[in-house]
């Protein structure tokens, strides 16, 4: 199991991705995503994102193009193969993921050459430090430890928190008056569980002891709502595992001094000029769409 440390801020230390890659395989990644084989991507021209599509770029910035003179001609990026649906082996052993895809659209604006490394998670920063590469894409949470040892990209995801209800239900949003005679399942000692008692402390808060068990009392109808993190009950709901039952509440919780900053691409630190060609890059990425078409290639059920 992943160190969620890495990946999530402290406070959410049980509560973000630390999934057994066997529970993320059936929880509803895309059958595409098991089999290998992806749908046609539509061509796409500047256009804005389809509702639901985040967006984390100020598209009335216009960063400078990088020299491509003086970036290297292949970008070697780090990243895990234990990270579905961002970055794992399909069913055929082939790299895939929405991480990968990110990092190949990305050296294609560069006109670079894109090389993905597969390493155990605990290694990424000490193989990064040694140049065995020049970026990593993993999931890699910019805690303040991190940073002494890594600069970041600016991020492009994020990792929010969402209400989750009966497809029955007649709520429509999720304030804490509308939520505060809802009884709302929660995982135990999570950022998310410290979240509801800060900001919706009139709610019948019950915590259970891991995600699965908190699902299944929504799935069964033993509690009203459940509140956790948005990506894990993205993929739940789009899995077999949660029977339809269920749908979101409500829109995304973003305060990153519970959910953490989000990812982004980290790299050495000083190496300005790569990281503000990747800054570049992402941006002109979702500006030309295709930011928007792979979000929704991997989260068919958006978390936004």
């Amino acid at each position: 199991m992943r160190n969620a440390f890495w990946l999530c801020h402290p406070l959410a230390v049980s509560a973000c991705f630390g999934l057994l890659l066997p529970a993320m395989l059936a929880a509803g990644l895309p059958a595409y995503a098991q089999t290998g084989v992806l749908p046609p991507a539509e061509a796409r021209g500047p256009a804005p994102a389809p509702a639901g599509v985040p967006n984390f770029w100020n598209v009335e910035r216009r960063l400078e193009r990088p020299d491509a003179s003086q970036l290297p001609a292949t970008i070697r990026f780090l990243t895990t193969d234990d990270f579905p649906p961002f970055n794992f082996l399909a069913a055929d052993g082939a790299l895939m993921g929405f991480n990968l895809d990110l990092a190949r659209a990305v050296c294609a604006e560069l006109g670079a050459t894109c090389t993905l490394q597969t390493v155990p998670f605990e290694d990424l920063l000490t193989d990064l430090d040694e140049n065995k590469g020049d970026a990593i894409i993993a999931g890699l949470a910019a805690t303040p430890a991190v940073r002494q040892r890594a600069d970041f990209s600016e991020r492009y995801l994020g990792t929010p928190a969402r209400f989750v209800g009966r497809t029955g239900t007649a709520l429509r949003a999720a304030t804490p008056e509308q939520v505060a005679n809802k009884s709302v399942a929660v995982v135990a000692g999570t950022a998310h569980e410290a979240y509801l008692r800060a900001f919706f402390p009139e709610a019948g808060i019950r915590p259970y002891p891991d995600a699965a068990a908190a699902r299944e009392a929504l799935r069964t109808g033993e509690v009203d709502l459940l509140f956790g993190d948005g990506i894990g009950l993205a993929l739940w709901l789009n899995g077999a595992a949660s029977q339809s039952c269920c749908r979101f509440v409500g829109g995304p919780f973003t305060e990153s001094r519970y959910f953490g900053d989000g990812l982004a691409i980290a790299l050495k630190p000083g190496n300005d000029q790569l990281r503000r060609a990747l800054d570049y890059a992402l941006q002109r990425v979702w500006e030309k769409g295709v930011y928007a078409d792979l979000y929704l290639r991997w989260f068919p059920i958006g978390f936004y």
